[in-house]
This record gives structure tokens, C-alpha cells and sequence, in this order.
């Protein structure tokens, strides 16, 4: 069957207000997007995070529309073009360059978008916002950062409200281990009964195969599976010892799992929901909460579920979690949700589900990105030695 690119780019723009225009073309036999975002509407709205966005609210829902064959494995979101302008000449902009030029390996111009040209994410918003505020006494929030996201935009606005002047240092350990004004909801009898029910439901239905349990420490730790479905959180609820479910809390996003239908079951399955856009600093803190009362975190490095079953790149967060609180990460390898559980559809199909717990990864001696890149590496070598086998 012909696949229809125009009906494609009409979905895209019916359903996300974030998108201005799209052209579409076929790549490796799909459909491949390129998206222009509208940007008057993401100040509007004080979206910072585009790409998580338009992939949320219009590709990821034109997807849940259609067969395999006609969904979007590919897209890229373009900014503006590169407008010619002078540097200033100036400390305040020099600072902050060399800053950036540490956090991307893009070309920077005072044109630059600072998601979509030099790649930075929450991660790096954060600790952009503490450096400005440590460097140049400038206090800055996403509502006022939505409306500036250029290099020229912001160095405007530190210029214009600077206080002090000098280049710190983020000092993350400090700021995971500051205190905040939150608690954890403990649902043991809860875990349990969604354990008990899951479990044999995974077992009978899916055929599930579970393997490595013994490889997840007795003390607190990091575990850390790849995404292939909206199952996979419900798989590793449902295969973790009890001992250990009970005082694990689930990484989840605020946009899927906080709706009136799912954000009960999210609060009392010790889930912490977390919000992309809105106080991002506070958001990382409370993701280390659980970690910091001595509890295990289930974080998903990716961010997102797979498109095409090849893993997405790994974030850097939970690497950072790990080596401030010394704890080592558990790689776990889901295999077979992705053909279980196709994007969109709400019941999953009777295919073969595999999970592994690997080997845990100490944090010692090892970068953020060396990290990261560990626990991805024996995820994909783990799928390639022991693929699934069809059921």
C-alpha cells in the first residue's frame, strides 16, 4: 500500500499546536519527518523541551494511529536558520561562550538555539541555570528562559540584569544531596498486590522468561532497563523480589502518567512524576529523593520508548545519580515488549517477553558519558548474544 505524506504532515499539524510546518519524505522505507516548530506557540505555552515535546503531542500520536509500516521512525526538528551577527566583545558573553563550548561540541553562534543547534536537554538546563547564577547573580526560571532560548537572548538578559561577574563551577553532588520539601509515599501492600497480579498475568499471558534476579544487590542501587513499551515499567514491577519492589520507586513522566486516570495508580505504585518544563533543578532533586532515604530508583536512561527497537541514547542522568550516592547501576535487558505492546494499542498481544538483570556496574573511576555508556553497552550486547526467541 502507498503511503500518503501529505496525510501524514496533516495529522502531525492537527495534532500539536507545536508544529508549524512539516516536510515529509521516505527514509529506509519509512516516513521520515522534518519538523519546523512553531515558536511563538512553544514560548506561549513555556515549552524548553521541544524535541520531547513535538515527539510526545504529534509524532509519537500520529503513530498511535497507524499499522507499523506507515509510522514515523525518523524525524528532525530544524530551527531557525543561522542569522550572520557580530560576537559581542564583552566578558559577560565571553564567559559565557566557554561555558557552552564545554557542554556541546557544536559551532556556537549568538544565534544558536540551545536545544536544537547545540543539542543541550534538561540536564544541561539545569546546570546552565545554576552556572549564570553562581557566575553573574542572575536567577533564572523556565518561564523567562521559554522566551529566550537563543545564545544572543540570553546573554542579552544576564547582561542587562548581571550582579557579579566570575565563572563557577556546578557542583552537582551539593545539589543532589540539598535538602527539599518533599515526601515519599510508601505503598508496600500496594507493590504487592500489583506484583501478585502482574506477575503470573506476564508468566501465562506472555509467556514472560526472567532471568538474573540474583545479580540486584541487597543494598540500595540504580536499575536501569531499556524502553521498548509502555509495559516495560510494569514488567520490572512485576519480576523484582518483593523485598526489593517494596522499597523501589519508578522514574515516570508527569505528561503520560500523571492524567486522572493513571496519575492514582502512578502515586501509589511509588512513582515520581516528573514534569520536563517546570522546575527542573527541584525535579532532579526529588528524582534523587528515593536514593537519599537509602531506596532503589528504576530509571529509564533513555527517556523514551524505542521507535524501531534499537536503543535511543542513553541520557546521562542516572550515571550522575550513581556516582553521587556511590551506588552501583543494575542494566536490565527488556526484549520483546516492543512486538507485545505496538505503540498506541492499550491491550498487548500474546508475544514472548524477556527480562534480564545484568551484572551490577560500579561508578568508580568512571565519567558521566564512561558511565552511561557501560550500562548501554551490556544492554546491546546482552540483546545481540541472547535474542529473543519467537513464541
Amino acid at each position: 500500500m502507498e503511503i500518503d505524506l501529505e496525510n501524514i504532515k496533516d495529522r502531525i499539524l492537527f495534532h500539536s499546536e507545536y508544529v508549524k510546518s512539516v516536510d515529509m519524505v521516505m527514509r529506509d522505507g519509512y516516513p521520515h519527518a522534518i519538523i519546523y516548530p512553531n515558536f511563538k506557540t512553544l514560548q506561549e505555552k513555556n515549552i524548553i523541551n521541544i524535541e520531547s515535546e513535538i515527539r510526545w503531542y504529534g509524532v509519537e500520536l500520529y503513530n498511535m494511529e497507524v499499522e507499523q509500516n506507515h509510522k514515523i521512525r525518523s524525524y528532525e526538528i530544524v530551527s531557525d536558520e543561522l542569522e550572520a551577527m557580530d560576537e559581542p566583545k564583552d566578558e559577560v558573553y565571553a564567559t559565557l561562550k566557554n561555558y557552552i563550548s564545554k557542554v556541546t561540541k557544536e559551532t556556537i553562534h549568538p544565534s544558536s538555539h540551545l536545544e536544537l543547534d547545540l543539542g543541550f536537554d534538561s540536564l544541561d538546563y539545569v546546570e546552565l541555570f545554576i552556572f549564570i547564577q553562581q557566575s553573574f547573580g542572575v536567577e533564572i526560571d523556565e518561564v523567562t528562559f521559554a522566551k529566550m532560548m537563543r545564545v544572543d537572548a540570553l546573554y542579552n538578559y544576564i547582561d542587562e540584569h548581571k550582579k557579579v561577574l566570575k565563572s563557577l563551577e556546578v557542583d552537582w553532588d551539593e545539589v543532589l544531596k540539598e535538602d527539599i520539601d518533599e515526601k515519599l509515599i510508601y505503598s508496600p501492600f500496594i507493590m504487592f498486590f500489583y506484583k501478585t497480579v502482574l506477575f503470573p498475568f506476564f508468566k501465562l499471558y506472555l509467556g514472560m522468561e526472567l532471568k538474573g534476579v540474583q545479580n540486584i544487590p541487597k543494598s540500595p542501587c540504580i536499575i536501569a532497563p531499556n524502553h521498548q513499551s509502555m509495559l516495560d515499567g510494569f514488567l520490572i514491577e512485576s519480576t523484582l523480589p518483593y523485598k526489593i519492589l517494596k522499597r523501589s520507586f519508578f522514574l515516570a513522566y508527569k505528561q503520560v502518567f500523571g492524567t486522572d486516570l493513571l496519575k492514582p495508580i502512578a502515586t501509589y505504585g511509588q512513582s515520581i512524576l516528573i514534569d520536563a518544563n517546570e522546575d527542573l533543578k527541584h525535579t532532579m532533586q526529588y528524582c534523587a529523593l528515593p536514593l537519599k532515604e537509602g531506596n532503589n530508583l528504576v530509571i529509564f536512561p533513555e527517556g523514551a520508548r524505542t521507535r524501531d527497537r534499537e536503543l535511543l541514547e542513553f541520557r546521562p542522568f542516572f550515571a550522575m545519580l550513581s556516582k553521587t550516592f556511590n551506588l552501583p547501576i543494575v542494566p536490565v535487558v527488556i526484549d520483546g515488549s516492543f512486538e507485545a505492546l505496538e505503540s498506541g494499542k492499550i491491550l498487548p498481544r500474546p508475544k514472548k517477553v524477556k527480562v534480564t538483570y545484568l551484572k551490577p556496574i560500579q561508578p568508580e573511576n568512571l565519567s558521566y558519558e564512561e558511565l552511561s555508556q557501560k550500562v548501554k553497552t551490556a544492554i546491546a550486547q546482552e540483546m545481540i548474544k541472547h535474542p529473543i526467541k519467537a513464541g
